[in-house]
């Protein structure tokens, strides 16, 4: 027989929270998406995208689904989190959103040699997995005493709206060159992560065993303190790079000089997602 399951049991404003976390994380990380798909050379390309990935993995997904499970709680029982998976859900999220942006900009050639909207179209659905993935390897970590089973269907329903969010950001995010622009692309992304987060919890059934041992493992607290802690260090390095990295004009301004300055006859200059510059 399922159990009374609480999803707020700390109020309406950790929804809140959750949201501008992941919306926050993700702004950060489709500004630095943006800077990779402008930048000259791959190494460039690669910090940027790495920056983009730990922001919207580790803040704008992760962080956004512990501070979720704060309101989660379940009358009769306490309950702990496996760090072990707890870290792999970590690994996961960030990893996937780094495979997913590399995707929709790479200096692999079978790759870039694909149509841009269907290297949009798998990023966006293996960012969507990522989602997903690490929502579902975060409550494999939940420990409580008795069982706890998720719905397929609600399952479903939590992979489909990250896959088409995520996609709808990812484009958002390609087209966007100003910021006013990518605020609705975060927008859209954190709605994705906490419509998939709830859409998922709310399939949750619980079985309490009085008689069960009480679960081992972390408190969502212990959890979190280093967690915010991560979190905030993660925002802060692409955020600061950001601030201080050059703006796209500044850059095309640099280089037109140094162009003229050099004498260089005309020449076509390969730029992302297939854009070509003359110089």
């Amino acid at each position: 027989m399922s159990h009374e399951v609480h999803h707020f049991s700390m109020g309406g404003w950790l929804f809140a929270l959750a949201y501008i976390t992941s919306a926050v994380g993700c702004y950060a990380g489709l500004s630095c998406a943006r800077k990779a798909a402008n930048a000259w050379t791959s190494v460039a390309r690669t910090r940027w995208t790495l920056m983009a990935a730990l922001s919207i993995g580790g803040v704008g997904i992760w962080l956004m689904h512990f501070i979720g499970m704060m309101g989660f709680d379940v009358p009769g029982s306490a309950i702990r989190y496996d760090l072990g998976l707890t870290l792999l859900s970590v690994a996961l999220a960030v990893t996937a959103t780094l495979v997913g942006l590399r995707i929709l900009d790479t200096d692999v050639q079978w790759i870039r040699g694909l149509p841009s909207d269907v290297r949009l179209l798998v990023g966006g659905v293996i960012m969507g997995f990522a989602v997903a993935g690490m929502h579902y390897s975060g409550m494999a970590a939940v420990r409580i005493q008795g069982e706890l089973e998720q719905g397929r269907s609600y399952v479903a329903a939590s992979v489909a709206i990250g896959v088409v969010a995520s996609i709808v950001a990812l484009w958002l995010s390609r087209v966007a060159e100003r910021p006013a622009v990518r605020i609705p692309a975060a927008a859209v992304m954190g709605c994705a992560v906490v419509a998939l987060h709830y859409t998922g919890m709310a399939g949750i059934a619980v079985t309490v065993d009085p008689s069960a041992p009480n679960p081992e493992g972390m408190t969502i607290m212990t959890l979190l303190f280093p967690g915010f802690i991560i979190g905030v260090a993660l925002l802060a390095v692409p955020v600061v790079a950001l601030m201080a990295s050059a703006s796209t004009q500044d850059l095309e301004q640099e280089r037109e000089m140094a162009i003229w300055l050099g004498g260089d006859g005309p020449e076509t200059v390969s730029r992302p997602y297939g854009r070509h510059v003359k110089r």
